[in-house]
């Protein structure tokens, strides 16, 4: 996550409204239907509208995405680049679990 959204997906409004989300979704990824695990903003959250609820806290600008569907979303590749790393659900890389 950049570092000025850092607050925002600390708080009790995202959280809540994240939960939301999720159970209106029913907990399935919108591209593939396999369980999701980040709620996406459509419209990515900049400095200049992070303080507008009509993009961070709208569930017209929200998805619910798997992790693969994540990282295609913010690589722009159908294919992954490394299997070794994804996106958490806070946008941060991290290496994924063996197994």
């Amino acid at each position: 996550m950049k570092p000025y959204a850092k607050q925002f997906y600390k708080n009790a409004a995202w959280r809540n409204c994240r939960q939301a989300y999720f159970v209106q979704q029913h907990g399935l990824c919108e591209r593939c239907s396999r369980p999701g695990d980040v709620v996406h903003h459509k419209k990515y959250i900049t400095p200049e509208n992070i303080n507008d609820p009509d993009v961070t806290l709208n569930h017209e600008n929200l998805e619910l995405l798997c992790q693969t569907c994540h990282n295609r979303e913010h690589l722009g590749s159908s294919d992954p680049l490394r299997e070794d790393v994804a996106f958490d659900e806070e946008g941060q890389l991290i290496r994924r679990d063996e197994g």
